[in-house]
């Protein structure tokens, strides 16, 4: 399994009239958290559409614990639990300041030529950094 860690703070635009980060935004937290994991693994998802290969978004879950609020920092927790094929699915905790667990969800994309917008197996890249946190011990 490979995990990863991002912190994003709440913005004022991003909450509703209680002062609650918008249901509709965390979306774009998954995104943001998904970018900066594939960066930290030095994948930047911009090289990989660079280079032929798109991930759109197939399933988008969410479950809601407790409010994110107005300038709380919250911290992501990322997983890729199993090695991608020509799918690959990401957790998410989301974390208050105080350690509280207040959120969880997945995304299932596929891995998709640019050219021609059919599926594709992962790119051997990732696959290769990837492998080293699935192998046994």
């Amino acid at each position: 399994m490979f995990q990863s860690e991002v912190k994003i703070r709440i913005r004022y635009a991003e909450t509703d009239q209680m002062g609650y980060a918008y249901y509709g935004n965390y979306a774009t937290y998954y995104e943001v958290a998904r970018v900066e994991t594939l960066r930290a693994l030095g994948l930047p998802y911009k090289s990989m559409e660079e280079e032929g290969v798109m991930m759109p978004v197939l399933e988008n879950h969410s479950k809601y614990i407790a409010p994110a609020r107005y300038d709380d920092e919250i911290t992501i927790r990322v997983f890729i639990k199993e090695l991608p094929n020509v799918k690959i699915k990401f957790a998410y905790e989301f974390y208050n300041e105080s350690g509280q667990l207040i959120h969880t969800g997945e995304t299932l994309l596929i891995f998709m030529k640019n050219n021609t917008r059919k599926p594709c197996k992962v790119p051997e890249n990732m696959l290769e950094k990837l492998k080293p946190f699935f192998e046994k011990a």
